[in-house]
């Protein structure tokens, strides 16, 4: 299964793809798009673009984004939900099934702790993927956390699924 892995943003936005199989997972790439353009539209329609071009270069089987964080400022969420909404579109065109996490899910999925700093997140993910440095912008750590958390819940459902398989 290859994931690709979406940390939004209007300026900035990681990604990450990642293949698992029965052997162990991979990076298969991994950074930021910056969108280009003056106005808000511009820098959306250039993500969406972009984003449409890696979904077509990587083919991946699932896309995994990070739900904007809401906490901070009503504003900065509202235009980070754009740029999601801009990432799940291009999705959808791709015939891509999207799936939705919490900042706090990815950080407990990798950390162990929903509000580990940026720093945490690059290292865990360096160590887990067993890359010799850590994911550079922290934008892709992040994109790599998001399809790091949704393998674990795939995992996950798989793993119940065979155990009431078995219970039954």
């Amino acid at each position: 299964m290859v994931v690709l892995g979406v940390d939004p943003g209007s300026t900035v936005t990681g990604y990450g793809v990642v293949r698992a199989d029965a052997i162990g997972m991979a990076v298969l790439a991994c950074g930021a798009l910056r969108p280009r353009g003056h106005s808000l539209v511009e820098r959306l329609a250039d993500l969406y673009d972009r984003l449409r071009a890696l979904l077509q270069e990587w083919r991946p089987d699932e896309l995994a984004i990070e739900e904007p964080f809401t906490r901070v400022n009503a504003r900065s969420a509202f235009i980070l939900g754009k740029a999601q909404a801009a990432a799940i579109l291009a999705a959808a065109h791709a015939g891509v099934p999207v799936f939705e996490y919490p900042p706090a899910a990815v950080k407990r999925a990798v950390t162990s702790y929903g509000r580990s700093d940026k720093a945490q997140v690059q290292e865990m993910v360096r160590l887990l993927f067993g890359l010799p440095a850590a994911p550079q912008p922290p934008d892709a750590a992040d994109a790599l956390a998001v399809a790091l958390c949704h393998l674990n819940h795939r995992r996950a459902q798989q793993l119940a699924a065979r155990a009431g398989r078995r219970s039954t």
